[in-house]
């Protein structure tokens, strides 16, 4: 199917080649780079990953992403992940800021006392560009947060209350 907005965005220099249209493009084999950042996913519901998804494919797609979220984080956070229900990384561009990452929803921006949210709300929401599974975004915004605070400054919306996350399943 063609898209039009995503031909638009790739001639007027919005995306720096044109998406193939075609979801299905992978290679069988598996040998193709798969670029799900390059199509317009704004036709799905906001929790799913399209209507060719089985309850198979989700289940596949949840358990890659668990291997995923524990290799990227390690042994110990993920352990302490799984018995706190979250992850706290102290801010290195706010003193006295901590973030509380939990799997599936918005970030938590804590103040320790005397010190106070350098936004007017709480909560920071992100969503991922594509779907994806929760966990496996959690990961990827645990580096986020970790390696690259200013990024989550810059585009983090923030919000007076928590929510589950669009995009993720």
């Amino acid at each position: 199917m063609f898209d039009l907005r995503a031909a638009w965005r790739w001639l007027v220099g919005g995306d720096r080649e044109p998406a193939s249209f075609d979801l299905g493009a992978a290679e069988a084999d598996g040998d193709a780079i798969e670029r799900p950042w390059l199509y317009d996913w704004e036709h799905l519901p906001k929790r799913s990953a399209g209507s060719d998804f089985s309850r198979a494919d989700y289940r596949a797609a949840r358990k890659r992403a668990i291997e995923v979220a524990r290799t990227t984080l390690g042994d110990e956070l993920w352990a302490d992940l799984q018995h706190d229900g979250y992850l706290e990384l102290p801010s290195r561009l706010f003193d006295g800021i901590t973030y509380r990452l939990r799997v599936g929803r918005r970030i938590e921006v804590r103040a320790a006392p005397g010190y106070r949210v350098p936004w007017v709300y709480p909560y920071l929401c992100i969503n991922p560009t594509y779907p994806l599974p929760e966990v496996e975004f959690f990961a990827q915004l645990y580096l986020y947060v970790r390696d690259r605070e200013e990024e989550i400054v810059r585009v983090a919306a923030p919000q007076p209350w928590d929510q589950t996350l669009g995009r993720t399943f």
